[in-house]
């Protein structure tokens, strides 16, 4: 995994993290992973972003719900509980083989659907706090 040099201020939030590793980026990576950002905001307003394992953020709601990465060719969602989630558009295409994880690779230049990405999100969040009832 490709980490950050992002140096964390003093007290910095995971969102000051977020948006520094974004703007450090300053090519399609950083547009694109700032796009998923946005639209798992949009999906879920009562997301809670952290950063984890020396660099990597993490969107939580009730539990972790995906992990955003960014590597030199792709930047990939990996939901921890993929598996479980209905995903009739396909969007998942990487960590196919597992039990648990599925990921989401976006090369440069794909689209990205919003509205499928969004269901997968509200789908991870209704799993996550259906286990806690």
């Amino acid at each position: 995994m490709q980490r950050t040099s992002v140096t964390p201020a003093p007290g910095a939030s995971a969102a000051d993290l977020i948006d520094a590793r974004i703007a450090e980026l300053n090519d399609w990576r950083g547009e694109t992973f700032a796009r998923l950002r946005q639209l798992i905001h949009e999906a879920d307003p009562e997301v809670v972003e952290t950063w984890k394992w020396r660099g990597t953020p993490v969107f939580e709601h009730a539990g972790i719900l995906c992990t955003g990465e960014v590597y030199k060719q792709v930047v990939k969602l990996t939901f921890a509980k993929g598996a479980a989630l209905p995903d009739p558009t396909g969007l998942f295409n990487a960590s196919l083989d597992g039990n648990t994880r599925r990921a989401i690779d976006i090369r440069e230049g794909e689209a990205i659907d919003a509205a499928a990405l969004k269901a997968l999100i509200q789908a991870a969040v209704a799993l996550n706090t259906a286990k806690r009832r």
